[in-house]
């Protein structure tokens, strides 16, 4: 990325101080660590790891791409086509929830910042998180590459913090993690644009099984 501008744009865009909720969701974390599956910072970076790879990096990153490349084109029945597929590939009742309040909030954000086209997503139910991140980053000039890691960058900080809060762990386990998941996000991004139409999906069941669980979890610090 050779645009100062763009990427600045992209900061602000993966920043958790963005108004959208975002630290409010643990995709099913909270039921793994409830559950002892997720125990310490071994067993959380190895949980975020593996979400990262086989279900983010699967699912979400080659949609937002393909998002992207709609965007860029004008492309509306390509966008709309690539929003329901990743919102009928969420497979429990509290991930679909999320995708669509963080697409809802996120469009909101982005009309708040006259950036075109995000008004009508703005008043959708069905807005995804990647169809808007999407556009904000075809509108803000950011590289498909770069929102792509972007975008996985977001996800793993907020696993993170997820992790830090709950486990418990440190700060300086926080960072640690945080470490290990830039080492992998450029070839996670790398892979999702080498990816398939018909290889896109998520191969994570226990990701699945933690998230439906959660929805009937006892006592909850997150929404998902």
């Amino acid at each position: 990325m050779t645009d100062s501008r763009a990427l600045l744009r992209l900061c602000q865009l993966v920043s958790p101080a963005l108004p959208i909720g975002g630290y409010n969701f643990s995709q099913g974390l909270e039921y793994a660590i409830h559950a002892d599956w997720v125990r310490d910072e071994s067993s959380a970076l190895s949980w975020i790891r593996g979400l990262a790879a086989h279900a983010v990096g699967t699912l979400d990153a080659p949609v937002l791409l393909r998002l992207h490349e709609a965007w860029t084109r004008n492309d509306a029945q390509a966008v709309e086509r690539w929003n329901a597929f990743l919102l009928a590939a969420r497979e429990t009742a509290e991930l679909r929830a999320e995708d669509k309040h963080l697409g809802r909030a996120l469009a909101k954000v982005l009309s708040d910042l006259k950036v075109e086209s995000a008004a009508p997503w703005a008043q959708r139910a069905d807005a995804s998180f990647a169809a808007t991140f999407a556009l904000a980053s075809v509108r803000w000039h950011i590289p498909a590459s770069d929102a792509a890691c972007g975008y996985l960058w977001a996800w793993a900080e907020n696993q993170v913090l997820a992790a830090v809060k709950t486990v418990p762990l440190g700060q300086s386990a926080g960072q640690r993690m945080l470490d290990a998941l830039i080492q992998d996000i450029p070839a996670i991004a790398a892979n999702a644009a080498a990816i398939s139409d018909d290889d896109i999906g998520s191969s994570a069941p226990l990701h699945l099984i933690a998230s439906a669980a959660h929805e009937t979890q006892y006592t909850r610090l997150f929404h998902s």
